[in-house]
């Protein structure tokens, strides 16, 4: 079993251990491996990149057409105490350039993009 995913899906998601498939994906991001997870909705296959994220250097992009589950998972992941944000057609230019400063400084650790924003 993966010993600190473990400890942070714990931590941060309040789980005490992985669905099915969870593991095996997360260990492939970790080793940097190509990765495919198909599972139903609600399966868990945000926290298959959420933790790997939570342990890599820097932040992590994450791309998603769909606006309400990008605010969705940003708001969770804010209230679990994980620095997050979203870019996309939803924010004024202020906001956007307050987000692109606070990336630039290093403040987040996961930041969700629509693509029309790449």
């Amino acid at each position: 079993m993966l010993t600190h995913p473990l400890k942070l899906l714990r931590q941060y998601f309040g789980y005490s251990q992985f669905r099915e498939g969870q593991p095996e994906l997360i260990s492939a991001i970790i080793s940097g491996r190509d990765a495919l997870g198909i599972m139903p909705t609600g399966a868990g296959k945000s926290i298959c990149f959420q933790i790997p994220a939570l342990m890599a250097k820097g932040a992590v992009i994450v791309v998603s057409p769909l606006i309400s589950l990008m605010k969705d998972q940003v708001e969770s992941l804010r209230q679990a105490g994980l620095p997050a944000a979203f870019i996309n057609s939803t924010l004024t230019s202020s906001e956007y350039r307050n987000i692109v400063s606070e990336a630039l400084k290093g403040t987040f650790k996961l930041i969700y993009i629509a693509p029309e924003r790449l």
